[in-house]
């Protein structure tokens, strides 16, 4: 593989919008685009905003992080999912060879149908949300109830006001933060 600046000069020139998709260059270009994307893509999920240096980092969390990074960006991942597992994308790419159009496919049907995109917690957030519920609390005080709404806020990509007082609303914020633990756990 050619080195960053060479992929990138090109790019922005508008290089790869103009040459056959099933050129070796292309394909290059593409596997570049694809490990600089999932390392951004990592750098932003996977790295929590806030940390602690004298936490420790539990097993749960870890999953929680891996399983947060995995979801599925829209439609097109979740079909590239199950053709992988069904074994289909192995007979397509046999038949119709290595680039079969699929991975454009995939990023269309992103682009068109994209899911709401769920953040990961922070380990510190973590740790509270885990006391919290693992306590089976029959009230929730004000300072713990504006900490659950900032928590599912910045999980969720909300903007819930904290001056809620309607304890319906509430236990629905904890619903959803138990589901959002169990799912991703």
């Amino acid at each position: 593989m050619k080195r960053d600046n060479y992929y990138q000069e090109l790019e922005d020139k508008g290089y790869y919008k103009t040459i056959d998709k099933r050129s070796k260059d292309y394909r290059e270009y593409k596997k570049w685009n694809k490990t600089k994307s999932t390392l951004i893509l990592t750098e932003r999920i996977i790295k929590p905003k806030t940390l602690q240096v004298n936490l420790k980092v539990s097993k749960g969390y870890e999953s929680l992080k891996d399983n947060v990074a995995k979801q599925s960006e829209g439609v097109g991942d979740t079909v590239a999912k199950i053709t992988k597992a069904t074994g289909v994308d192995k007979l397509v790419k046999f038949i119709a060879g290595e680039d079969c159009g699929c991975d454009e496919r995939q990023e269309t049907l992103n682009k068109m149908f994209k899911y709401k995109k769920i953040n990961c917690i922070s380990e510190e957030d973590y740790i509270y949300l885990s006391d919290f519920l693992g306590s089976n609390p029959t009230k929730v005080n004000h300072s713990q109830k504006v900490r659950l709404i900032t928590i599912s806020n910045s999980i969720f990509n909300q903007n819930e006001s904290t001056d809620i007082n309607c304890s319906t609303c509430i236990v629905g914020i904890i619903n959803k933060l138990k589901k959002y633990l169990q799912v991703y756990k």
